[in-house]
C-alpha cells in the first residue's frame, strides 16, 4: 500500500506503484523492507496507512462471475439454496414477512426434486460437475470483451467453496468438479495480463439457511455446508462461527494473493464488527509482503461498515448522482433478473451496459459486469455475444475509458439515473442530448450516449472562454469534422458514417 505522508519514503523501498495487470503481479525483490505489518487492526491505522491504489481506478472495467451448484437447478436466481427451504412467510430474504404461505421456490423444488429433507442443496453439489469449463476459454473471452480484472465468485452464501480449501470438505476440489475452478483462473488469468480477485459472500452463510426439522438443513452431519446456527433466526453470529469465516476468508488469502477482495453484505452487521478492522489490516499487510497493492471492494457504502479512505466501495445494480473523487465501483449483472444462470435468464443489451459503463467512469467508478455460466461450465452464447460487442465498442473508444480521469463535470443532458443500490431497475434510456466526460492529458473525450439529432451536437460544457478547443475529431472515423465553438458551447457536425452501433466518442484537444 501506499503510506501517506513521511511514510510513503519509506513505503516506496518496499513496492513499485504498479499501474496495469502485468505489473501488478511482479513481486518486488530489492530494497524490500523488513517491516510488512504497518497496518494494525485498528481503523486509525489503518485510515492513516491506506491510500487507493491508482491502478483500480485506472482498469475501469472488470468481469464477475457467479457460478456454483445453484447453477444446477437453474430457477430463480443464486438465492434457490435459501428459498428452496422458505416454507412459511416469516422466513423471506430479508427476515421480515411478506405474503402469507411458502416460496415459490419451495414449491418448485417440492414438486421437482423432492421432499426438502431427503433432497436437499447438498444433493445437488453432486450433479455440479462442470464437465464443459475451459479457464483457458473464459478468459480469451474476457480479454476480447475488454476486461481488465476477473472476480470468481469464491465463497457464496450457500457455503460451497469454489476453491481448494484446507478449512472445509465442501469444495470445489473434493466435491462436485473436482477441480480448483478458482485457481486455474487465476493462473489463466495472470498469464494473460488480467488482475484477479476472488469475492466472499460467507458471512452470510450463518443465517442463510431455515433450520426445522422436516428439512435436511438440521441435520448435524452437514451443519459444515448449512451453518451451525440452530432454529432461532435471531441468534446472533457466535465466536466459532467467526472464526470459522476468519479461518476460510485467511485461507484464500494466502493460498491465491488475490488483487482485489470483495466483500458481500453481512459482514456489516455488529455482530462482525471486530473482524473488519482484523481482516483489513491483515490483508493489506499480506501485499505489502507480496509486493503489491491490494484493494477491498465492500457493498455496505450507506452506513460504512468499512469507514470512508479504507476500502473502495461498490454499489449494486446502481450508481451515484455525480462525481466522487475517491474511486468506486458499480457492480451488476448482464441478467436482468439474476446472478447465476437460469433457464428464464434475461439479458440487458450490450448498448444500456455500454452506457452504464460510460456514465460510471465519467463519475471515477469502475464497472463490475456479471456473467452466468451454465453448470456445465459454458457461457451461455447471448452472454458471449454481448460480452464480444462490448469489447469491440472499447476496441474503436478504449483511449476515453481506461486510464482515464473523471472532468471537471460528469456530463449534461437530460436523462437522469437512479443511484443507490438497486435502483437500475429504473433508469430510462439515454439520448444523443445526454453527453459523458472523461479526460487524459490535454484530451476531453465527450461521449454521445446516442447518435444526436440533426447530424448535430451543441456541447454546452465547453465553452470558448473556460476551454479553447484546438482540435476535434471522432474516435472511429477518418473524416475531418466541421465544428465551432463559443461561449453556447462546442458545436460540432457528425461524420456522414457512424463509427459503430453505440455510443459515440469526440476527442477534444485542449
Amino acid at each position: 500500500m501506499l503510506l501517506r505522508k513521511q511514510s510513503c519514503i519509506l513505503l516506496t523501498l518496499s513496492f513499485l506503484i504498479l499501474g496495469c495487470g502485468e505489473k501488478n503481479e511482479k513481486k518486488v525483490t530489492e530494497n524490500k523492507t523488513e517491516n510488512t505489518q504497518i497496518f494494525e487492526p485498528n481503523w486509525e491505522s489503518i485510515k492513516k496507512n491506506y491510500k487507493d491504489p491508482e491502478w483500480f481506478n485506472n482498469q475501469k472495467f472488470g468481469i464477475f462471475i457467479h457460478w456454483g451448484a445453484y447453477s444446477v437447478p437453474a430457477y430463480s436466481s443464486e438465492w434457490y439454496p435459501r428459498q428452496m427451504y422458505m416454507d412459511t412467510a416469516t422466513f423471506t430474504a430479508q427476515l421480515t414477512p411478506q405474503k402469507t404461505g411458502p416460496n415459490e421456490v419451495y414449491t418448485h423444488h417440492k414438486k421437482i426434486w423432492g421432499d426438502q429433507k431427503t433432497f436437499g442443496y447438498k444433493d445437488f453439489i453432486p450433479m455440479f460437475k462442470g464437465e464443459k469449463f475451459n479457464a483457458a476459454e473464459w478468459i480469451d473471452l474476457f480479454k476480447k470483451a475488454g476486461a481488465k480484472y476477473v472476480i470468481p465468485v469464491a465463497d457464496h452464501h450457500d457455503g460451497f467453496a469454489m476453491y481448494k480449501s484446507n478449512t472445509t470438505r465442501w469444495n470445489a476440489v473434493d466435491m462436485g468438479p473436482k477441480r480448483d475452478i478458482l485457481g486455474e483462473l487465476f493462473k489463466e488469468g495472470r498469464d494473460k495480463g488480467l488482475i484477479m480477485g476472488a469475492s466472499s459472500h460467507y458471512a452470510f452463510n450463518w443465517s442463510f439457511y431455515n433450520k426445522k426439522d422436516h428439512f435436511d438443513t438440521t441435520d448435524p452431519q452437514y451443519a459444515d455446508l448449512y451453518s451451525s446456527k440452530g432454529k432461532d433466526i435471531t441468534e446472533p453470529v457466535s465466536d466459532a462461527f467467526k472464526q470459522t469465516w476468519w479461518d476460510r476468508t485467511v485461507d484464500l488469502i494466502d493460498n491465491y494473493q488475490p488483487d482485489i477482495l470483495w466483500f458481500d453484505f453481512y459482514l456489516d452487521i455488529p455482530d462482525y464488527a471486530d473482524m473488519r478492522p482484523k481482516i483489513a489490516a491483515y490483508y493489506y499487510n499480506k501485499g505489502m509482503e507480496w509486493g503489491k497493492e491490494v484493494v477491498i471492494n465492500d457493498k455496505n457504502f450507506d452506513h460504512e461498515a468499512f469507514p470512508e479512505g479504507t476500502v473502495i466501495y461498490d454499489l449494486e445494480r446502481g450508481k451515484l448522482p455525480g462525481i466522487r473523487k475517491l474511486p468506486w465501483q458499480t457492480d451488476t449483472s448482464i441478467g436482468k433478473n439474476s446472478w447465476s444462470h437460469v433457464t428464464n435468464w434475461k439479458s440487458k443489451t450490450a448498448n444500456s451496459l455500454i452506457d452504464d459503463l460510460i456514465d460510471i467512469v465519467s463519475k471515477n467508478g469502475n464497472l463490475l459486469l456479471n456473467v452466468g455460466p451454465k453448470a456445465d461450465g459454458t457461457i451461455p452464447e447471448d452472454q458471449k455475444e454481448i460480452l464480444l460487442q462490448i469489447g469491440s465498442w472499447l476496441d474503436i473508444n478504449g483511449e476515453a475509458i481506461y486510464d482515464t480521469k473523471y472532468w471537471k463535470t460528469f456530463g449534461e443532458g437530460p436523462t437522469e439515473v437512479g443511484t443507490g443500490h438497486h435502483s437500475e431497475g429504473g433508469n430510462k434510456e439515454f439520448t444523443g442530448q445526454d453527453i459523458r466526460f472523461t479526460q487524459k492529458g490535454n484530451k476531453v473525450y465527450a461521449i454521445m450516449m446516442a447518435w444526436p439529432e440533426n447530424n448535430s451536437v451543441l456541447v454546452k460544457s465547453v465553452k470558448s472562454s473556460e476551454d479553447k478547443v484546438s482540435n476535434v475529431r471522432m474516435l472511429g472515423s477518418d473524416e475531418t469534422l466541421k465544428w465551432s465553438q463559443d461561449d453556447n458551447g462546442l458545436t460540432v457536425e457528425m461524420p456522414s458514417q457512424k463509427s459503430g452501433d453505440f455510443a459515440f466518442v469526440l476527442e477534444l484537444t485542449l
